[in-house]
This record gives C-alpha cells, structure tokens and sequence, in this order.
C-alpha cells in the first residue's frame, strides 16, 4: 500500500498513453508474448500513484479486455481513471524486444480507443489538480497529438498556475513527420515548466554539443527546470544558476522498461512533498532542494531496474516507510 502525501499537495494528471505491452516469454513451444499493462504516460501514473501522490489519468481506455486490464491496473496502484468512459475502439498493442537489455517496440496503433481521441474529447479538469504530465506516443500522431497539445495550451493559459511536466521519451521508430513532430515538441517544451529528456533524447532534439550547453537551449524555450538522465551515470538538473548532478545507484539490472517513467513521477512526488509543486514555487529553487529530488528519482528508478518489465516501487521501497 501506497502511503499517501499531505493532504494539501496537489493531485496530479496524467495525460497520455496506455497501452498492452507484448513482451517476449519462452516456451516450450517457442516464442510467445505476454499481455503486461504499459505506456510511458501510464506507467508514469502507476508509479506517481504507489509513491503516495493523488493520481488521476486520461487517455481513450478501450471497452475490450485489454482496456479493462489497463484500467484495473490503475485501480491497483490507486489511480484514478474516472476521467476515462469505456470506449468502443480497441487497445494499443505494443510488442516488445530487448536488445542487450534496452527495449525495442513494434506498435499497433491504428484506430485505437487513444489514436483517435480529438480536442473535442478534452476533460473538464477537477479543480484539485495543480501538477499536469504530458509525453510519450501520445504527441506522434493525429488526432491525439493535437488533442494533448490542447489540453497543455488550456492549461497554460487558464491562469489556474498549474505545474506541467513534458518527456517526450521520443520514439523515432514511431515517427512518420519529423518536421511536424519537432514542431510539437517545441510547441510544448515553450509550454511546461519542467522538461525532462534522457541524454538520447537531448541530442536527437538539437543534435550533439556538450549536455549543459543543449540543456541550456532547451531551458531558453521556457521552462524552468530542464532535467537529463543519464542512465546508470544518474542526472542532471538546470535551473536558473544551477547545473547539478546526482550519480547512480549501482544496482543489477533486468531491463529499462519503465525506469525513466519511475523517475517522473518521483521527481513530481519530491516536488510536492516539499510544496514547490507549482511554477512560481520553482522561481527560487535552491540546490539543495533540487539535489534531494533527482536523488529521489534517481533511486526510485533504480528500484525499478532491477525488476522486468514496467514495475515501479511503492512509497516504502523507496523511503523504508511501513
């Protein structure tokens, strides 16, 4: 069980995709695959929920039995998905190698329950929400792309001071428009307040350099915070006058799926547990502060290497909480 936060932080959404990971399993008659619940933004979700944080999620749950079991793991975790009604379209499919312990996706995402959501389709935010997170696949493909880049837009400028958290986790394998896809992200980095990006990500966005010099290209489009993970080096932080790193946890790994979604939603349970949850609370973050977070995260995702597949710690595996 989940240890929840004060009741005063802030309830966090999470807005993207969900989707059945199709990972590889042995058999004695050959290969087969295991439906496992996934997708960076509902993993992100997962794990906000088991760090003790007031999750709510929204996306296009599908009505089949795929659908029903990504919904009955947020259930699990403690997750909200009340903002999800059934819909009559089928699942994401996403079947899954590892290479030398990093995963590789094929996606069936055609005509999905998530695919073909719209503006129009946009939930009408409890007033409870203070945190928003964005990333993943979600922000490929139309319709859905445009309908998240909406929902940060509205968010940004109903003058609510909700805190928005960008990670595009880009899938270049995914992307069929490269040049209406940077534009997006551009659009949205230029909208949140906190951008995180794996060093891989970084230079795909704006080609090789030094990681404090591109950080910094990426913290000039607006955000306030700009944080690079590293793998098992750790990550590093850049804010106003800050250029931290936090070394890694030597841990033996079993595969990656889902670590630097861990590492999201502790990065957000750190701030809100500390009330800088919001963006004016991160105008004058110290150091210090901005070291125990990444610490944080960086152990949470730890926690989560060790195991297979997307399977985020619960609040007391990370703090020793009982």
């Amino acid at each position: 069980m989940s240890v929840p936060l004060p009741a005063a932080a802030p309830v966090l959404l999470c807005a993207g995709e969900a989707l059945i990971d199709m990972v590889p399993r042995q058999t004695p008659e050959g290969q087969a695959f295991l439906p496992l619940p996934g997708g960076a933004v509902f993993n992100t979700a997962i794990a906000a929920a088991r760090l003790g944080v007031r999750t709510q999620f929204w996306y296009g749950l599908s009505s089949d039995m795929f659908g029903q079991q990504l919904r009955a793991a947020l259930d699990a975790a403690g997750a909200d998905a009340s903002l999800c009604p059934p819909i009559d379209r089928p699942s994401t499919l996403a079947f899954v190698t590892l290479v030398e312990g990093q995963a590789r996706y094929l996606f069936l995402d055609e005509n999905t329950a998530g695919r073909l959501l719209t503006p129009a389709d946009l939930p009408d935010l409890p007033d409870e929400v203070g945190m928003l997170f964005f990333g993943g696949i979600s922000l490929v493909n139309e319709p859905v792309g445009s309908a998240m880049e909406a929902l940060a837009a509205r968010t940004a400028g109903d003058g609510r001071g909700r805190l928005i958290m960008l990670d595009p986790n880009i899938r270049p394998g995914f992307i069929r428009d490269e040049v209406a896809y940077r534009a997006r992200l551009f659009r949205l980095i230029a909208l949140s307040h906190v951008v995180k990006l794996s060093d891989e990500d970084l230079f795909w966005l704006t080609g090789p350099g030094e990681i404090a010099t591109q950080a910094e290209r990426i913290r000039a489009m607006g955000p306030r915070l700009v944080l690079i993970t590293l793998g098992a080096k750790g990550a590093r932080g850049f804010a106003e006058g800050i250029d931290i790193a936090v070394p890694g946890e030597a841990v033996t790994v079993a595969d990656t799926v889902g670590a630097g979604d861990t590492f999201n939603a502790a990065f957000l349970c750190a701030l809100a547990e500390r009330g800088r949850a919001a963006p004016q609370a991160l105008a004058d973050l110290s150091t210090e502060l901005l070291a125990e977070a990444l610490g944080f995260a960086v152990k949470a995702a730890a926690i989560s290497v060790t195991r297979v597949g997307a399977n985020p710690p619960w609040r007391h595996e990370v703090i020793g909480e009982r």
